[in-house]
């Protein structure tokens, strides 16, 4: 799956192997400012500086050591306004990115008619839905309007597709909704 691999590898690039953001090694908020980070990274070299804990806790040396580094590292990039501005960057996309469950084509959706119009759903993991109507879809110009009747989806016609992020209506998921493009 092409988003898994994209989402994984940005995630490389945003966080360390232990899955903590820089900012969560250095125990501040994103928004925090450059003395914040300083006075987090001084305070943790002193807690998790080999010298001061070899032996101590049961904890091992390359434990220790792989600690530090990733202090070490935080600090170097967040100390940093222009790395720290395109790491902040490749986190806000890695955190978007992982938010999309899926790419959905319009067909696999169900369509179901309610009063005067046609609506599609498809089921999301939390037990609700995402849900988008044949008058939302006509609005971003992805399904023909023909007369009163029932509105036609652009298959046949030579086209590129587009997608819209859904949102479903009960948790912060997205799908990625695959539409045929008008003419």
């Amino acid at each position: 799956n092409f988003l898994v691999k994209l989402v994984s590898s940005m995630l490389v690039a945003c966080r360390n192997p232990s899955g903590k953001t820089y900012y969560q090694i250095l125990s501040v908020n994103d928004d925090a400012s450059y003395d914040e980070i300083r006075t987090s990274y001084r305070s943790s070299l002193l807690i998790f500086h080999p010298d001061k804990i070899h032996g101590k806790c049961g904890i091992g040396d390359d434990e220790v050591h792989e600690d530090f580094v990733k202090i070490q590292k935080a600090w170097e990039v967040l100390s940093d306004s222009k790395l720290r501005a395109r790491y902040d960057h490749e986190l806000e996309c890695a955190r978007h990115a992982s938010e999309i469950a899926e790419d959905v084509d319009l067909e696999e959706m169900t369509a179901e008619d309610i009063d005067e119009r046609t609506e599609f759903f498809y089921p999301c993991r939390c037990g609700d839905c995402f849900s988008v109507t044949s008058e939302e879809l006509q609005e971003m110009g992805l399904l023909s309007d023909v007369g009163k009747e029932e509105g036609k989806l652009l298959e046949d016609i030579k086209a590129d597709r587009a997608s819209v992020l859904l949102h479903c209506g009960s948790c912060s998921l997205k799908i990625k909704l695959m539409v045929r493009l008008c003419p």
